[in-house]
C-alpha cells in the first residue's frame, strides 16, 4: 500500500465482529472468561483493549515496525521507553531537545540512576566522544524542537550498532508520512501523537514503535506494569485524526514554503530556521531522509520585547503550547515549551528570548502571510 492508502486501510481498519468501518470504542475495563485463563484475547484493559490495539497496529504499519504501543501522552511514551534501561545506564540525547524531554531526564529519571548527556547529534564526532562504557542508547530528535536541527539517522544508527547501542528517534515533527526512522536503522520510534497524528487539538497521546520481538515483549511488560495506557475514547480520536494525516501534511507543506519565503525577505526577521532552506545546516541530509520538510518554522525577532509586541498584534496564529494542529499555533520557546531548561543552557543552544516558533496550519496561506506582515510592521 502507498502512504495515503495505508493511513485508511492500515492496522485494523474495520471491526471483524460487526463489519463497522469505523472501529468501535470498546469502553470496557474487563472481559468475561469462559474458564480461568480462557479469554478471547483480552482480560483487562490496562493489558490490552481492542480500540487501543487497533491504533497500535496502525502506527506499527505506518512506521514499518514489529509492534506499536499507545500511551497517555508523548512523555508517558518516552518514559516507558526509558524504563527499558537499568539504574546506572547512560543515554545520549540530542542537545536541542524538547523541554519536557530534558526535564524528565534531568529531574526524574536521573533520580532512578539513569544518566544522560546532551550533545549535538548532527555531529557524529560529538556522539562518539560522549559514549561511555555504560552507554546503552542514543536518543535523537530530528528535526529538533525548536531550532529544527537535522541529524543523519542512518549514520547514527550505524554508529550505534557498532557500539552495541539502541537508536531511539522522536519522530513527532516529521510524522511517519514524511520520515520513517526504522527504515533508516532506528530501533525505537516515539511520537507525541497529541501533535500532527491527532491533528485537531482534541487529544493527548503518545505512541512508540519497536523493530523486533524482544523489544516488543520488553516494552509491553513496561506498559502493562506501569499502566500509562491510552484510553479507548482517545485511541478512537487518534485513529480518526490519522486518516487525514497525508492530506494535512501536504497542505501544511505548501503553506509553510510560502511563509518561509515571506519571512526570509522581511527586514524585521533576524534569522529563519527551517530545514527546507538550502542554507539550513544539514539541509542535504534532510533531503536524503525525509519526503517533506514539515510545518514547523522558528524565527528570531531579536529580543523578548520585539516578540511580545509581535504577539500582541497577531490574529490568526493562536498563542498556545503544542503544535501540529489544523489551526496555526505560535509560541515563544524560551518562556513556554522550553522554560524548564536553565537560562544559561538555552543561551548556549541559541534558544533566545526573541525566538518565535510557529506551527503552520491549514488556513488560507494569504491570510496567514497578511497576519504575519501586519504584526511585524
Amino acid at each position: 500500500m502507498k502512504r495515503k492508502t495505508k493511513l485508511i486501510h492500515g492496522g485494523i481498519s474495520t471491526d471483524p465482529a460487526t463489519g463497522a468501518v469505523s472501529f468501535p470504542i470498546y469502553q470496557v475495563s474487563t472481559y468475561k472468561q469462559e474458564g480461568v485463563g480462557g479469554h478471547k484475547g483480552y482480560e483487562y484493559s490496562r493489558t490490552g483493549n481492542p480500540t487501543r490495539f487497533a491504533l497500535e497496529e496502525l502506527i506499527k504499519d505506518l512506521e514499518g515496525g514489529e509492534a506499536g504501543f499507545a500511551f497517555g501522552s508523548g512523555m508517558a511514551a518516552m518514559t516507558a521507553v526509558m524504563m527499558l534501561f537499568n539504574s546506572g545506564d547512560h543515554i545520549i540525547l540530542t542537545d536541542d531537545v524538547y523541554g519536557g524531554s530534558f526535564r524528565v531526564m534531568t529531574k526524574v529519571l536521573n533520580r532512578l540512576g539513569i544518566h544522560s548527556t546532551f550533545v549535538d547529534t548532527s555531529n557524529l564526532e560529538t556522539i562518539v566522544s560522549a559514549i561511555k562504557p555504560n552507554t546503552r542508547a542514543i536518543h535523537l530528535e530530528t528535526p529538533t524542537n525548536p531550532l529544527l536541527k537535522i541529524t543523519d539517522i542512518e549514520e547514527v544508527a550505524k554508529l550505534a550498532k557498532e557500539h552495541g547501542l539502541l537508536t531511539i528517534v522522536d519522530n513527532t515533527f516529521s510524522t511517519p508520512y514524511w520520515q520513517n526512522p526504522i527504515e533508516l536503522g532506528a530501533d525505537i520510534v516515539i511520537h507525541s501523537a497529541t501533535k500532527y497524528l491527532g491533528g485537531h487539538s482534541d487529544v493527548v497521546a503518545g505512541l512508540a514503535v519497536v523493530n523486533n520481538k524482544k523489544l516488543a515483549e520488553d516494552l509491553h511488560f513496561v506498559q502493562n506494569s506501569t499502566g500509562g495506557v491510552l484510553g479507548p475514547q482517545d485511541s478512537w480520536l487518534l485513529i480518526r485524526g490519522m486518516k487525514t494525516l497525508g492530506i494535512r501534511m501536504e497542505e501544511t507543506e505548501k503553506n509553510t514554503a510560502a511563509i518561509v519565503d515571506f519571512l526570509q525577505g522581511h527586514s524585521k526577521v533576524k534569522k529563519v530556521f527551517y530545514p527546507g532552506l538550502e542554507t539550513h545546516p544539514n539541509h542535504a541530509i534532510a533531503k536524503k531522509q525525509v519526503r517533506g520538510f514539515g510545518g514547523m518554522v522558528s524565527f528570531d525577532l531579536g529580543s523578548a520585547e520585539n516578540a511580545d509586541k509581535f504577539l500582541s498584534k497577531i490574529h490568526y496564529f493562536t498563542l498556545a503550547e503544542s503544535l501540529g494542529a489544523v489551526e496555526s499555533l505560535i509560541s515563544v520557546p524560551a518562556r513556554m515549551t522550553h522554560a524548564s531548561i536553565p537560562v544559561e543552557r538555552r543561551a548556549e543552544l541559541g534558544i533566545t528570548d526573541g525566538l518565535v516558533r510557529i506551527s503552520v496550519g491549514l488556513e488560507d496561506v494569504e491570510d496567514l502571510i497578511d497576519d504575519l506582515n501586519q504584526a511585524l510592521e
